[in-house]
């Protein structure tokens, strides 16, 4: 009866404990999504932004690194498995100065994802119906092609792709 109609088309719940590994719900995909590379925050002042991770905290800081074709000065602070990025506006139209006239103390501003195959990884969002913020990857902090995700499709982070 009613009863084992529900018990038949009831979902099944897998647990990380069970022999079934996750990656089976998971649709197979032409390209690979690989580790969490880092987390990027919008600072607006680098120099305190800096002491902070370096002298009060104890991090490896790197040098500030100006990226003028993305608006920007970077500084990577090391953290074992992953890093994050500060970021800081190189001119007005900093895609971080418009950020932070809405973010008057700073904070994160994206994620960035490695992948082994970032145009592979293009064409297959696009068909996806996410949207790409750029037509081409463009070379970026670690001078490998990176795309970034419009955040409306990505739950409201700006995630970005960076080639493997």
């Amino acid at each position: 009866g009613l009863l084992t109609r529900l018990q038949t088309s009831a979902p099944t719940i897998r647990t990380p404990s069970s022999s079934n590994s996750f990656s089976q719900n998971i649709p197979s995909c032409l390209w690979k999504l690989g580790r969490l590379n880092h987390v990027a925050i919008a600072v607006p002042d680098l120099e305190k932004a800096q002491s902070l991770y370096k002298d009060v905290l104890g991090a490896q800081v790197s040098e500030t690194v100006a990226l003028p074709e993305h608006g920007v000065y970077t500084v990577f602070v090391e953290l074992g498995n992953t890093k994050l990025e500060l970021l800081h506006p190189l001119g007005e139209k900093s895609p971080i100065a418009s950020f932070l006239q809405k973010n008057k103390t700073g904070g994160m501003h994206h994620i960035c994802i490695e992948v082994d195959d970032i145009k592979v990884a293009m064409t297959e969002l696009k068909k996806k119906k996410i949207r790409i913020l750029s037509e081409e990857p463009k070379i970026g902090a670690h001078g490998k092609p990176v795309i970034f995700l419009h955040p409306k499709d990505c739950h409201g982070v700006l995630v970005e792709l960076e080639q493997a």
